[in-house]
């Protein structure tokens, strides 16, 4: 590797994934198909919210909000992801190089406190049914969501102002984008001080919101073993089933890459499992939500009809 002058290089090489030459134009392909599937999914969901008066409820709101994360969240990876497919070791300017590193940590930790607040709302939904549109109010929705935006840009500060400060004597980053880790290892100096600080940052975060999941699903089982018949038990786990897998997909993979042990994975498995929360989990998001969602389906089928009877007009 190149050694560099003990401060910024001008840019950061990425290495990616190691693929044969053949293999690389089919997993382009591939990456931006499902690329453009998660964003327009998710526009879709957003839109949706918005103009259909039918999932004017809390729950949608936070899905709408959520799905508005997703978009700038896989973009702030796939991009680099594609270049690498179709340009083997790609440059990447420094300054570019930490503001990914700093969108990908704030909007990872906001959708880490966003998951809260959706379980905090479906809390409320079952274990207060009668209190629960006064206690989630519009004015109480856009107060979470908003601070759910600020905690998480506020906690990224950190890890990514602390790597951003360390002198870098190499600049091959052994990933598709760029993150704490793969960078540290490019330092001049020993990083195993940032790397206990950026654990207990991105650990308490995630973790307190994880715990906080935690707890509210307690309350939510207690709940409903409490209702009288197995259809209103089976509809009330049917509500939050959906939630329930996504924030095991997202903070399973996340807490492997950032609070697992140093060292302690596979040369090549970071990225992998990185693929699983900044890609994967984007992309399946409005499938988990909407799939078997009797609600969304009449509402594609409602604004449907109110397009058509709009285009016929004209």
């Amino acid at each position: 590797m190149d050694r560099l002058n003990h401060t910024w290089p001008q840019s950061f090489i990425l290495t990616g994934f190691r693929a044969p030459g053949p293999v690389r134009p089919l997993a382009f392909l591939a990456t931006l198909g499902v690329y453009v599937l998660t964003l327009a999914s998710n526009l879709f969901i957003v839109v949706l919210v918005q103009v259909d008066a039918g999932l004017s409820t809390p729950m949608y709101f936070f899905l709408g909000v959520l799905s508005f994360l997703e978009v700038w969240y896989v973009s702030a990876t796939v991009p680099t992801l594609l270049l690498t497919w179709l340009c083997r070791c790609p440059p990447i300017p420094a300054a570019g190089c930490f503001l990914q590193l700093y969108a990908l940590h704030s909007l990872g930790m906001t959708e880490c406190s966003l998951l809260a607040v959706m379980a905090l709302d479906r809390h409320l939904a079952i274990c207060r049914p009668l209190h629960y549109h006064a206690l989630m109010s519009r004015k109480v929705q856009l107060g979470l969501a908003g601070a759910a935006w600020v905690a998480g840009f506020s906690a990224a500060l950190v890890p990514a102002g602390l790597t951003a400060a360390l002198p870098f004597c190499r600049k091959q980053v052994a990933h598709y984008f760029c993150d704490l880790a793969p960078l540290m290892r490019l330092a001049c100096v020993d990083t195993g001080w940032h790397a206990r600080v950026h654990g207990a940052v991105i650990g308490v975060a995630t973790g307190c919101n994880f715990v906080l999941i935690l707890g509210l699903y307690g309350g939510i089982l207690r709940a409903v073993l409490k209702l009288p018949s197995a259809t209103s038990r089976a509809k009330a786990f049917s509500t939050c089933a959906s939630h329930v897998t996504v924030v095991a997909l997202f903070f399973g993979s996340a807490f492997v890459v950032y609070v697992g042990l140093p060292g302690s994975q596979a040369e090549g498995t970071d990225k992998c499992i990185a693929l699983v929360y900044t890609f994967l989990t984007p992309f399946l998001n409005p499938i988990i939500y909407t799939l078997r969602n009797k609600e969304v389906r009449a509402a594609v089928k409602r604004v449907t009809i109110r397009v058509g009877t709009a285009l016929n007009q004209h």
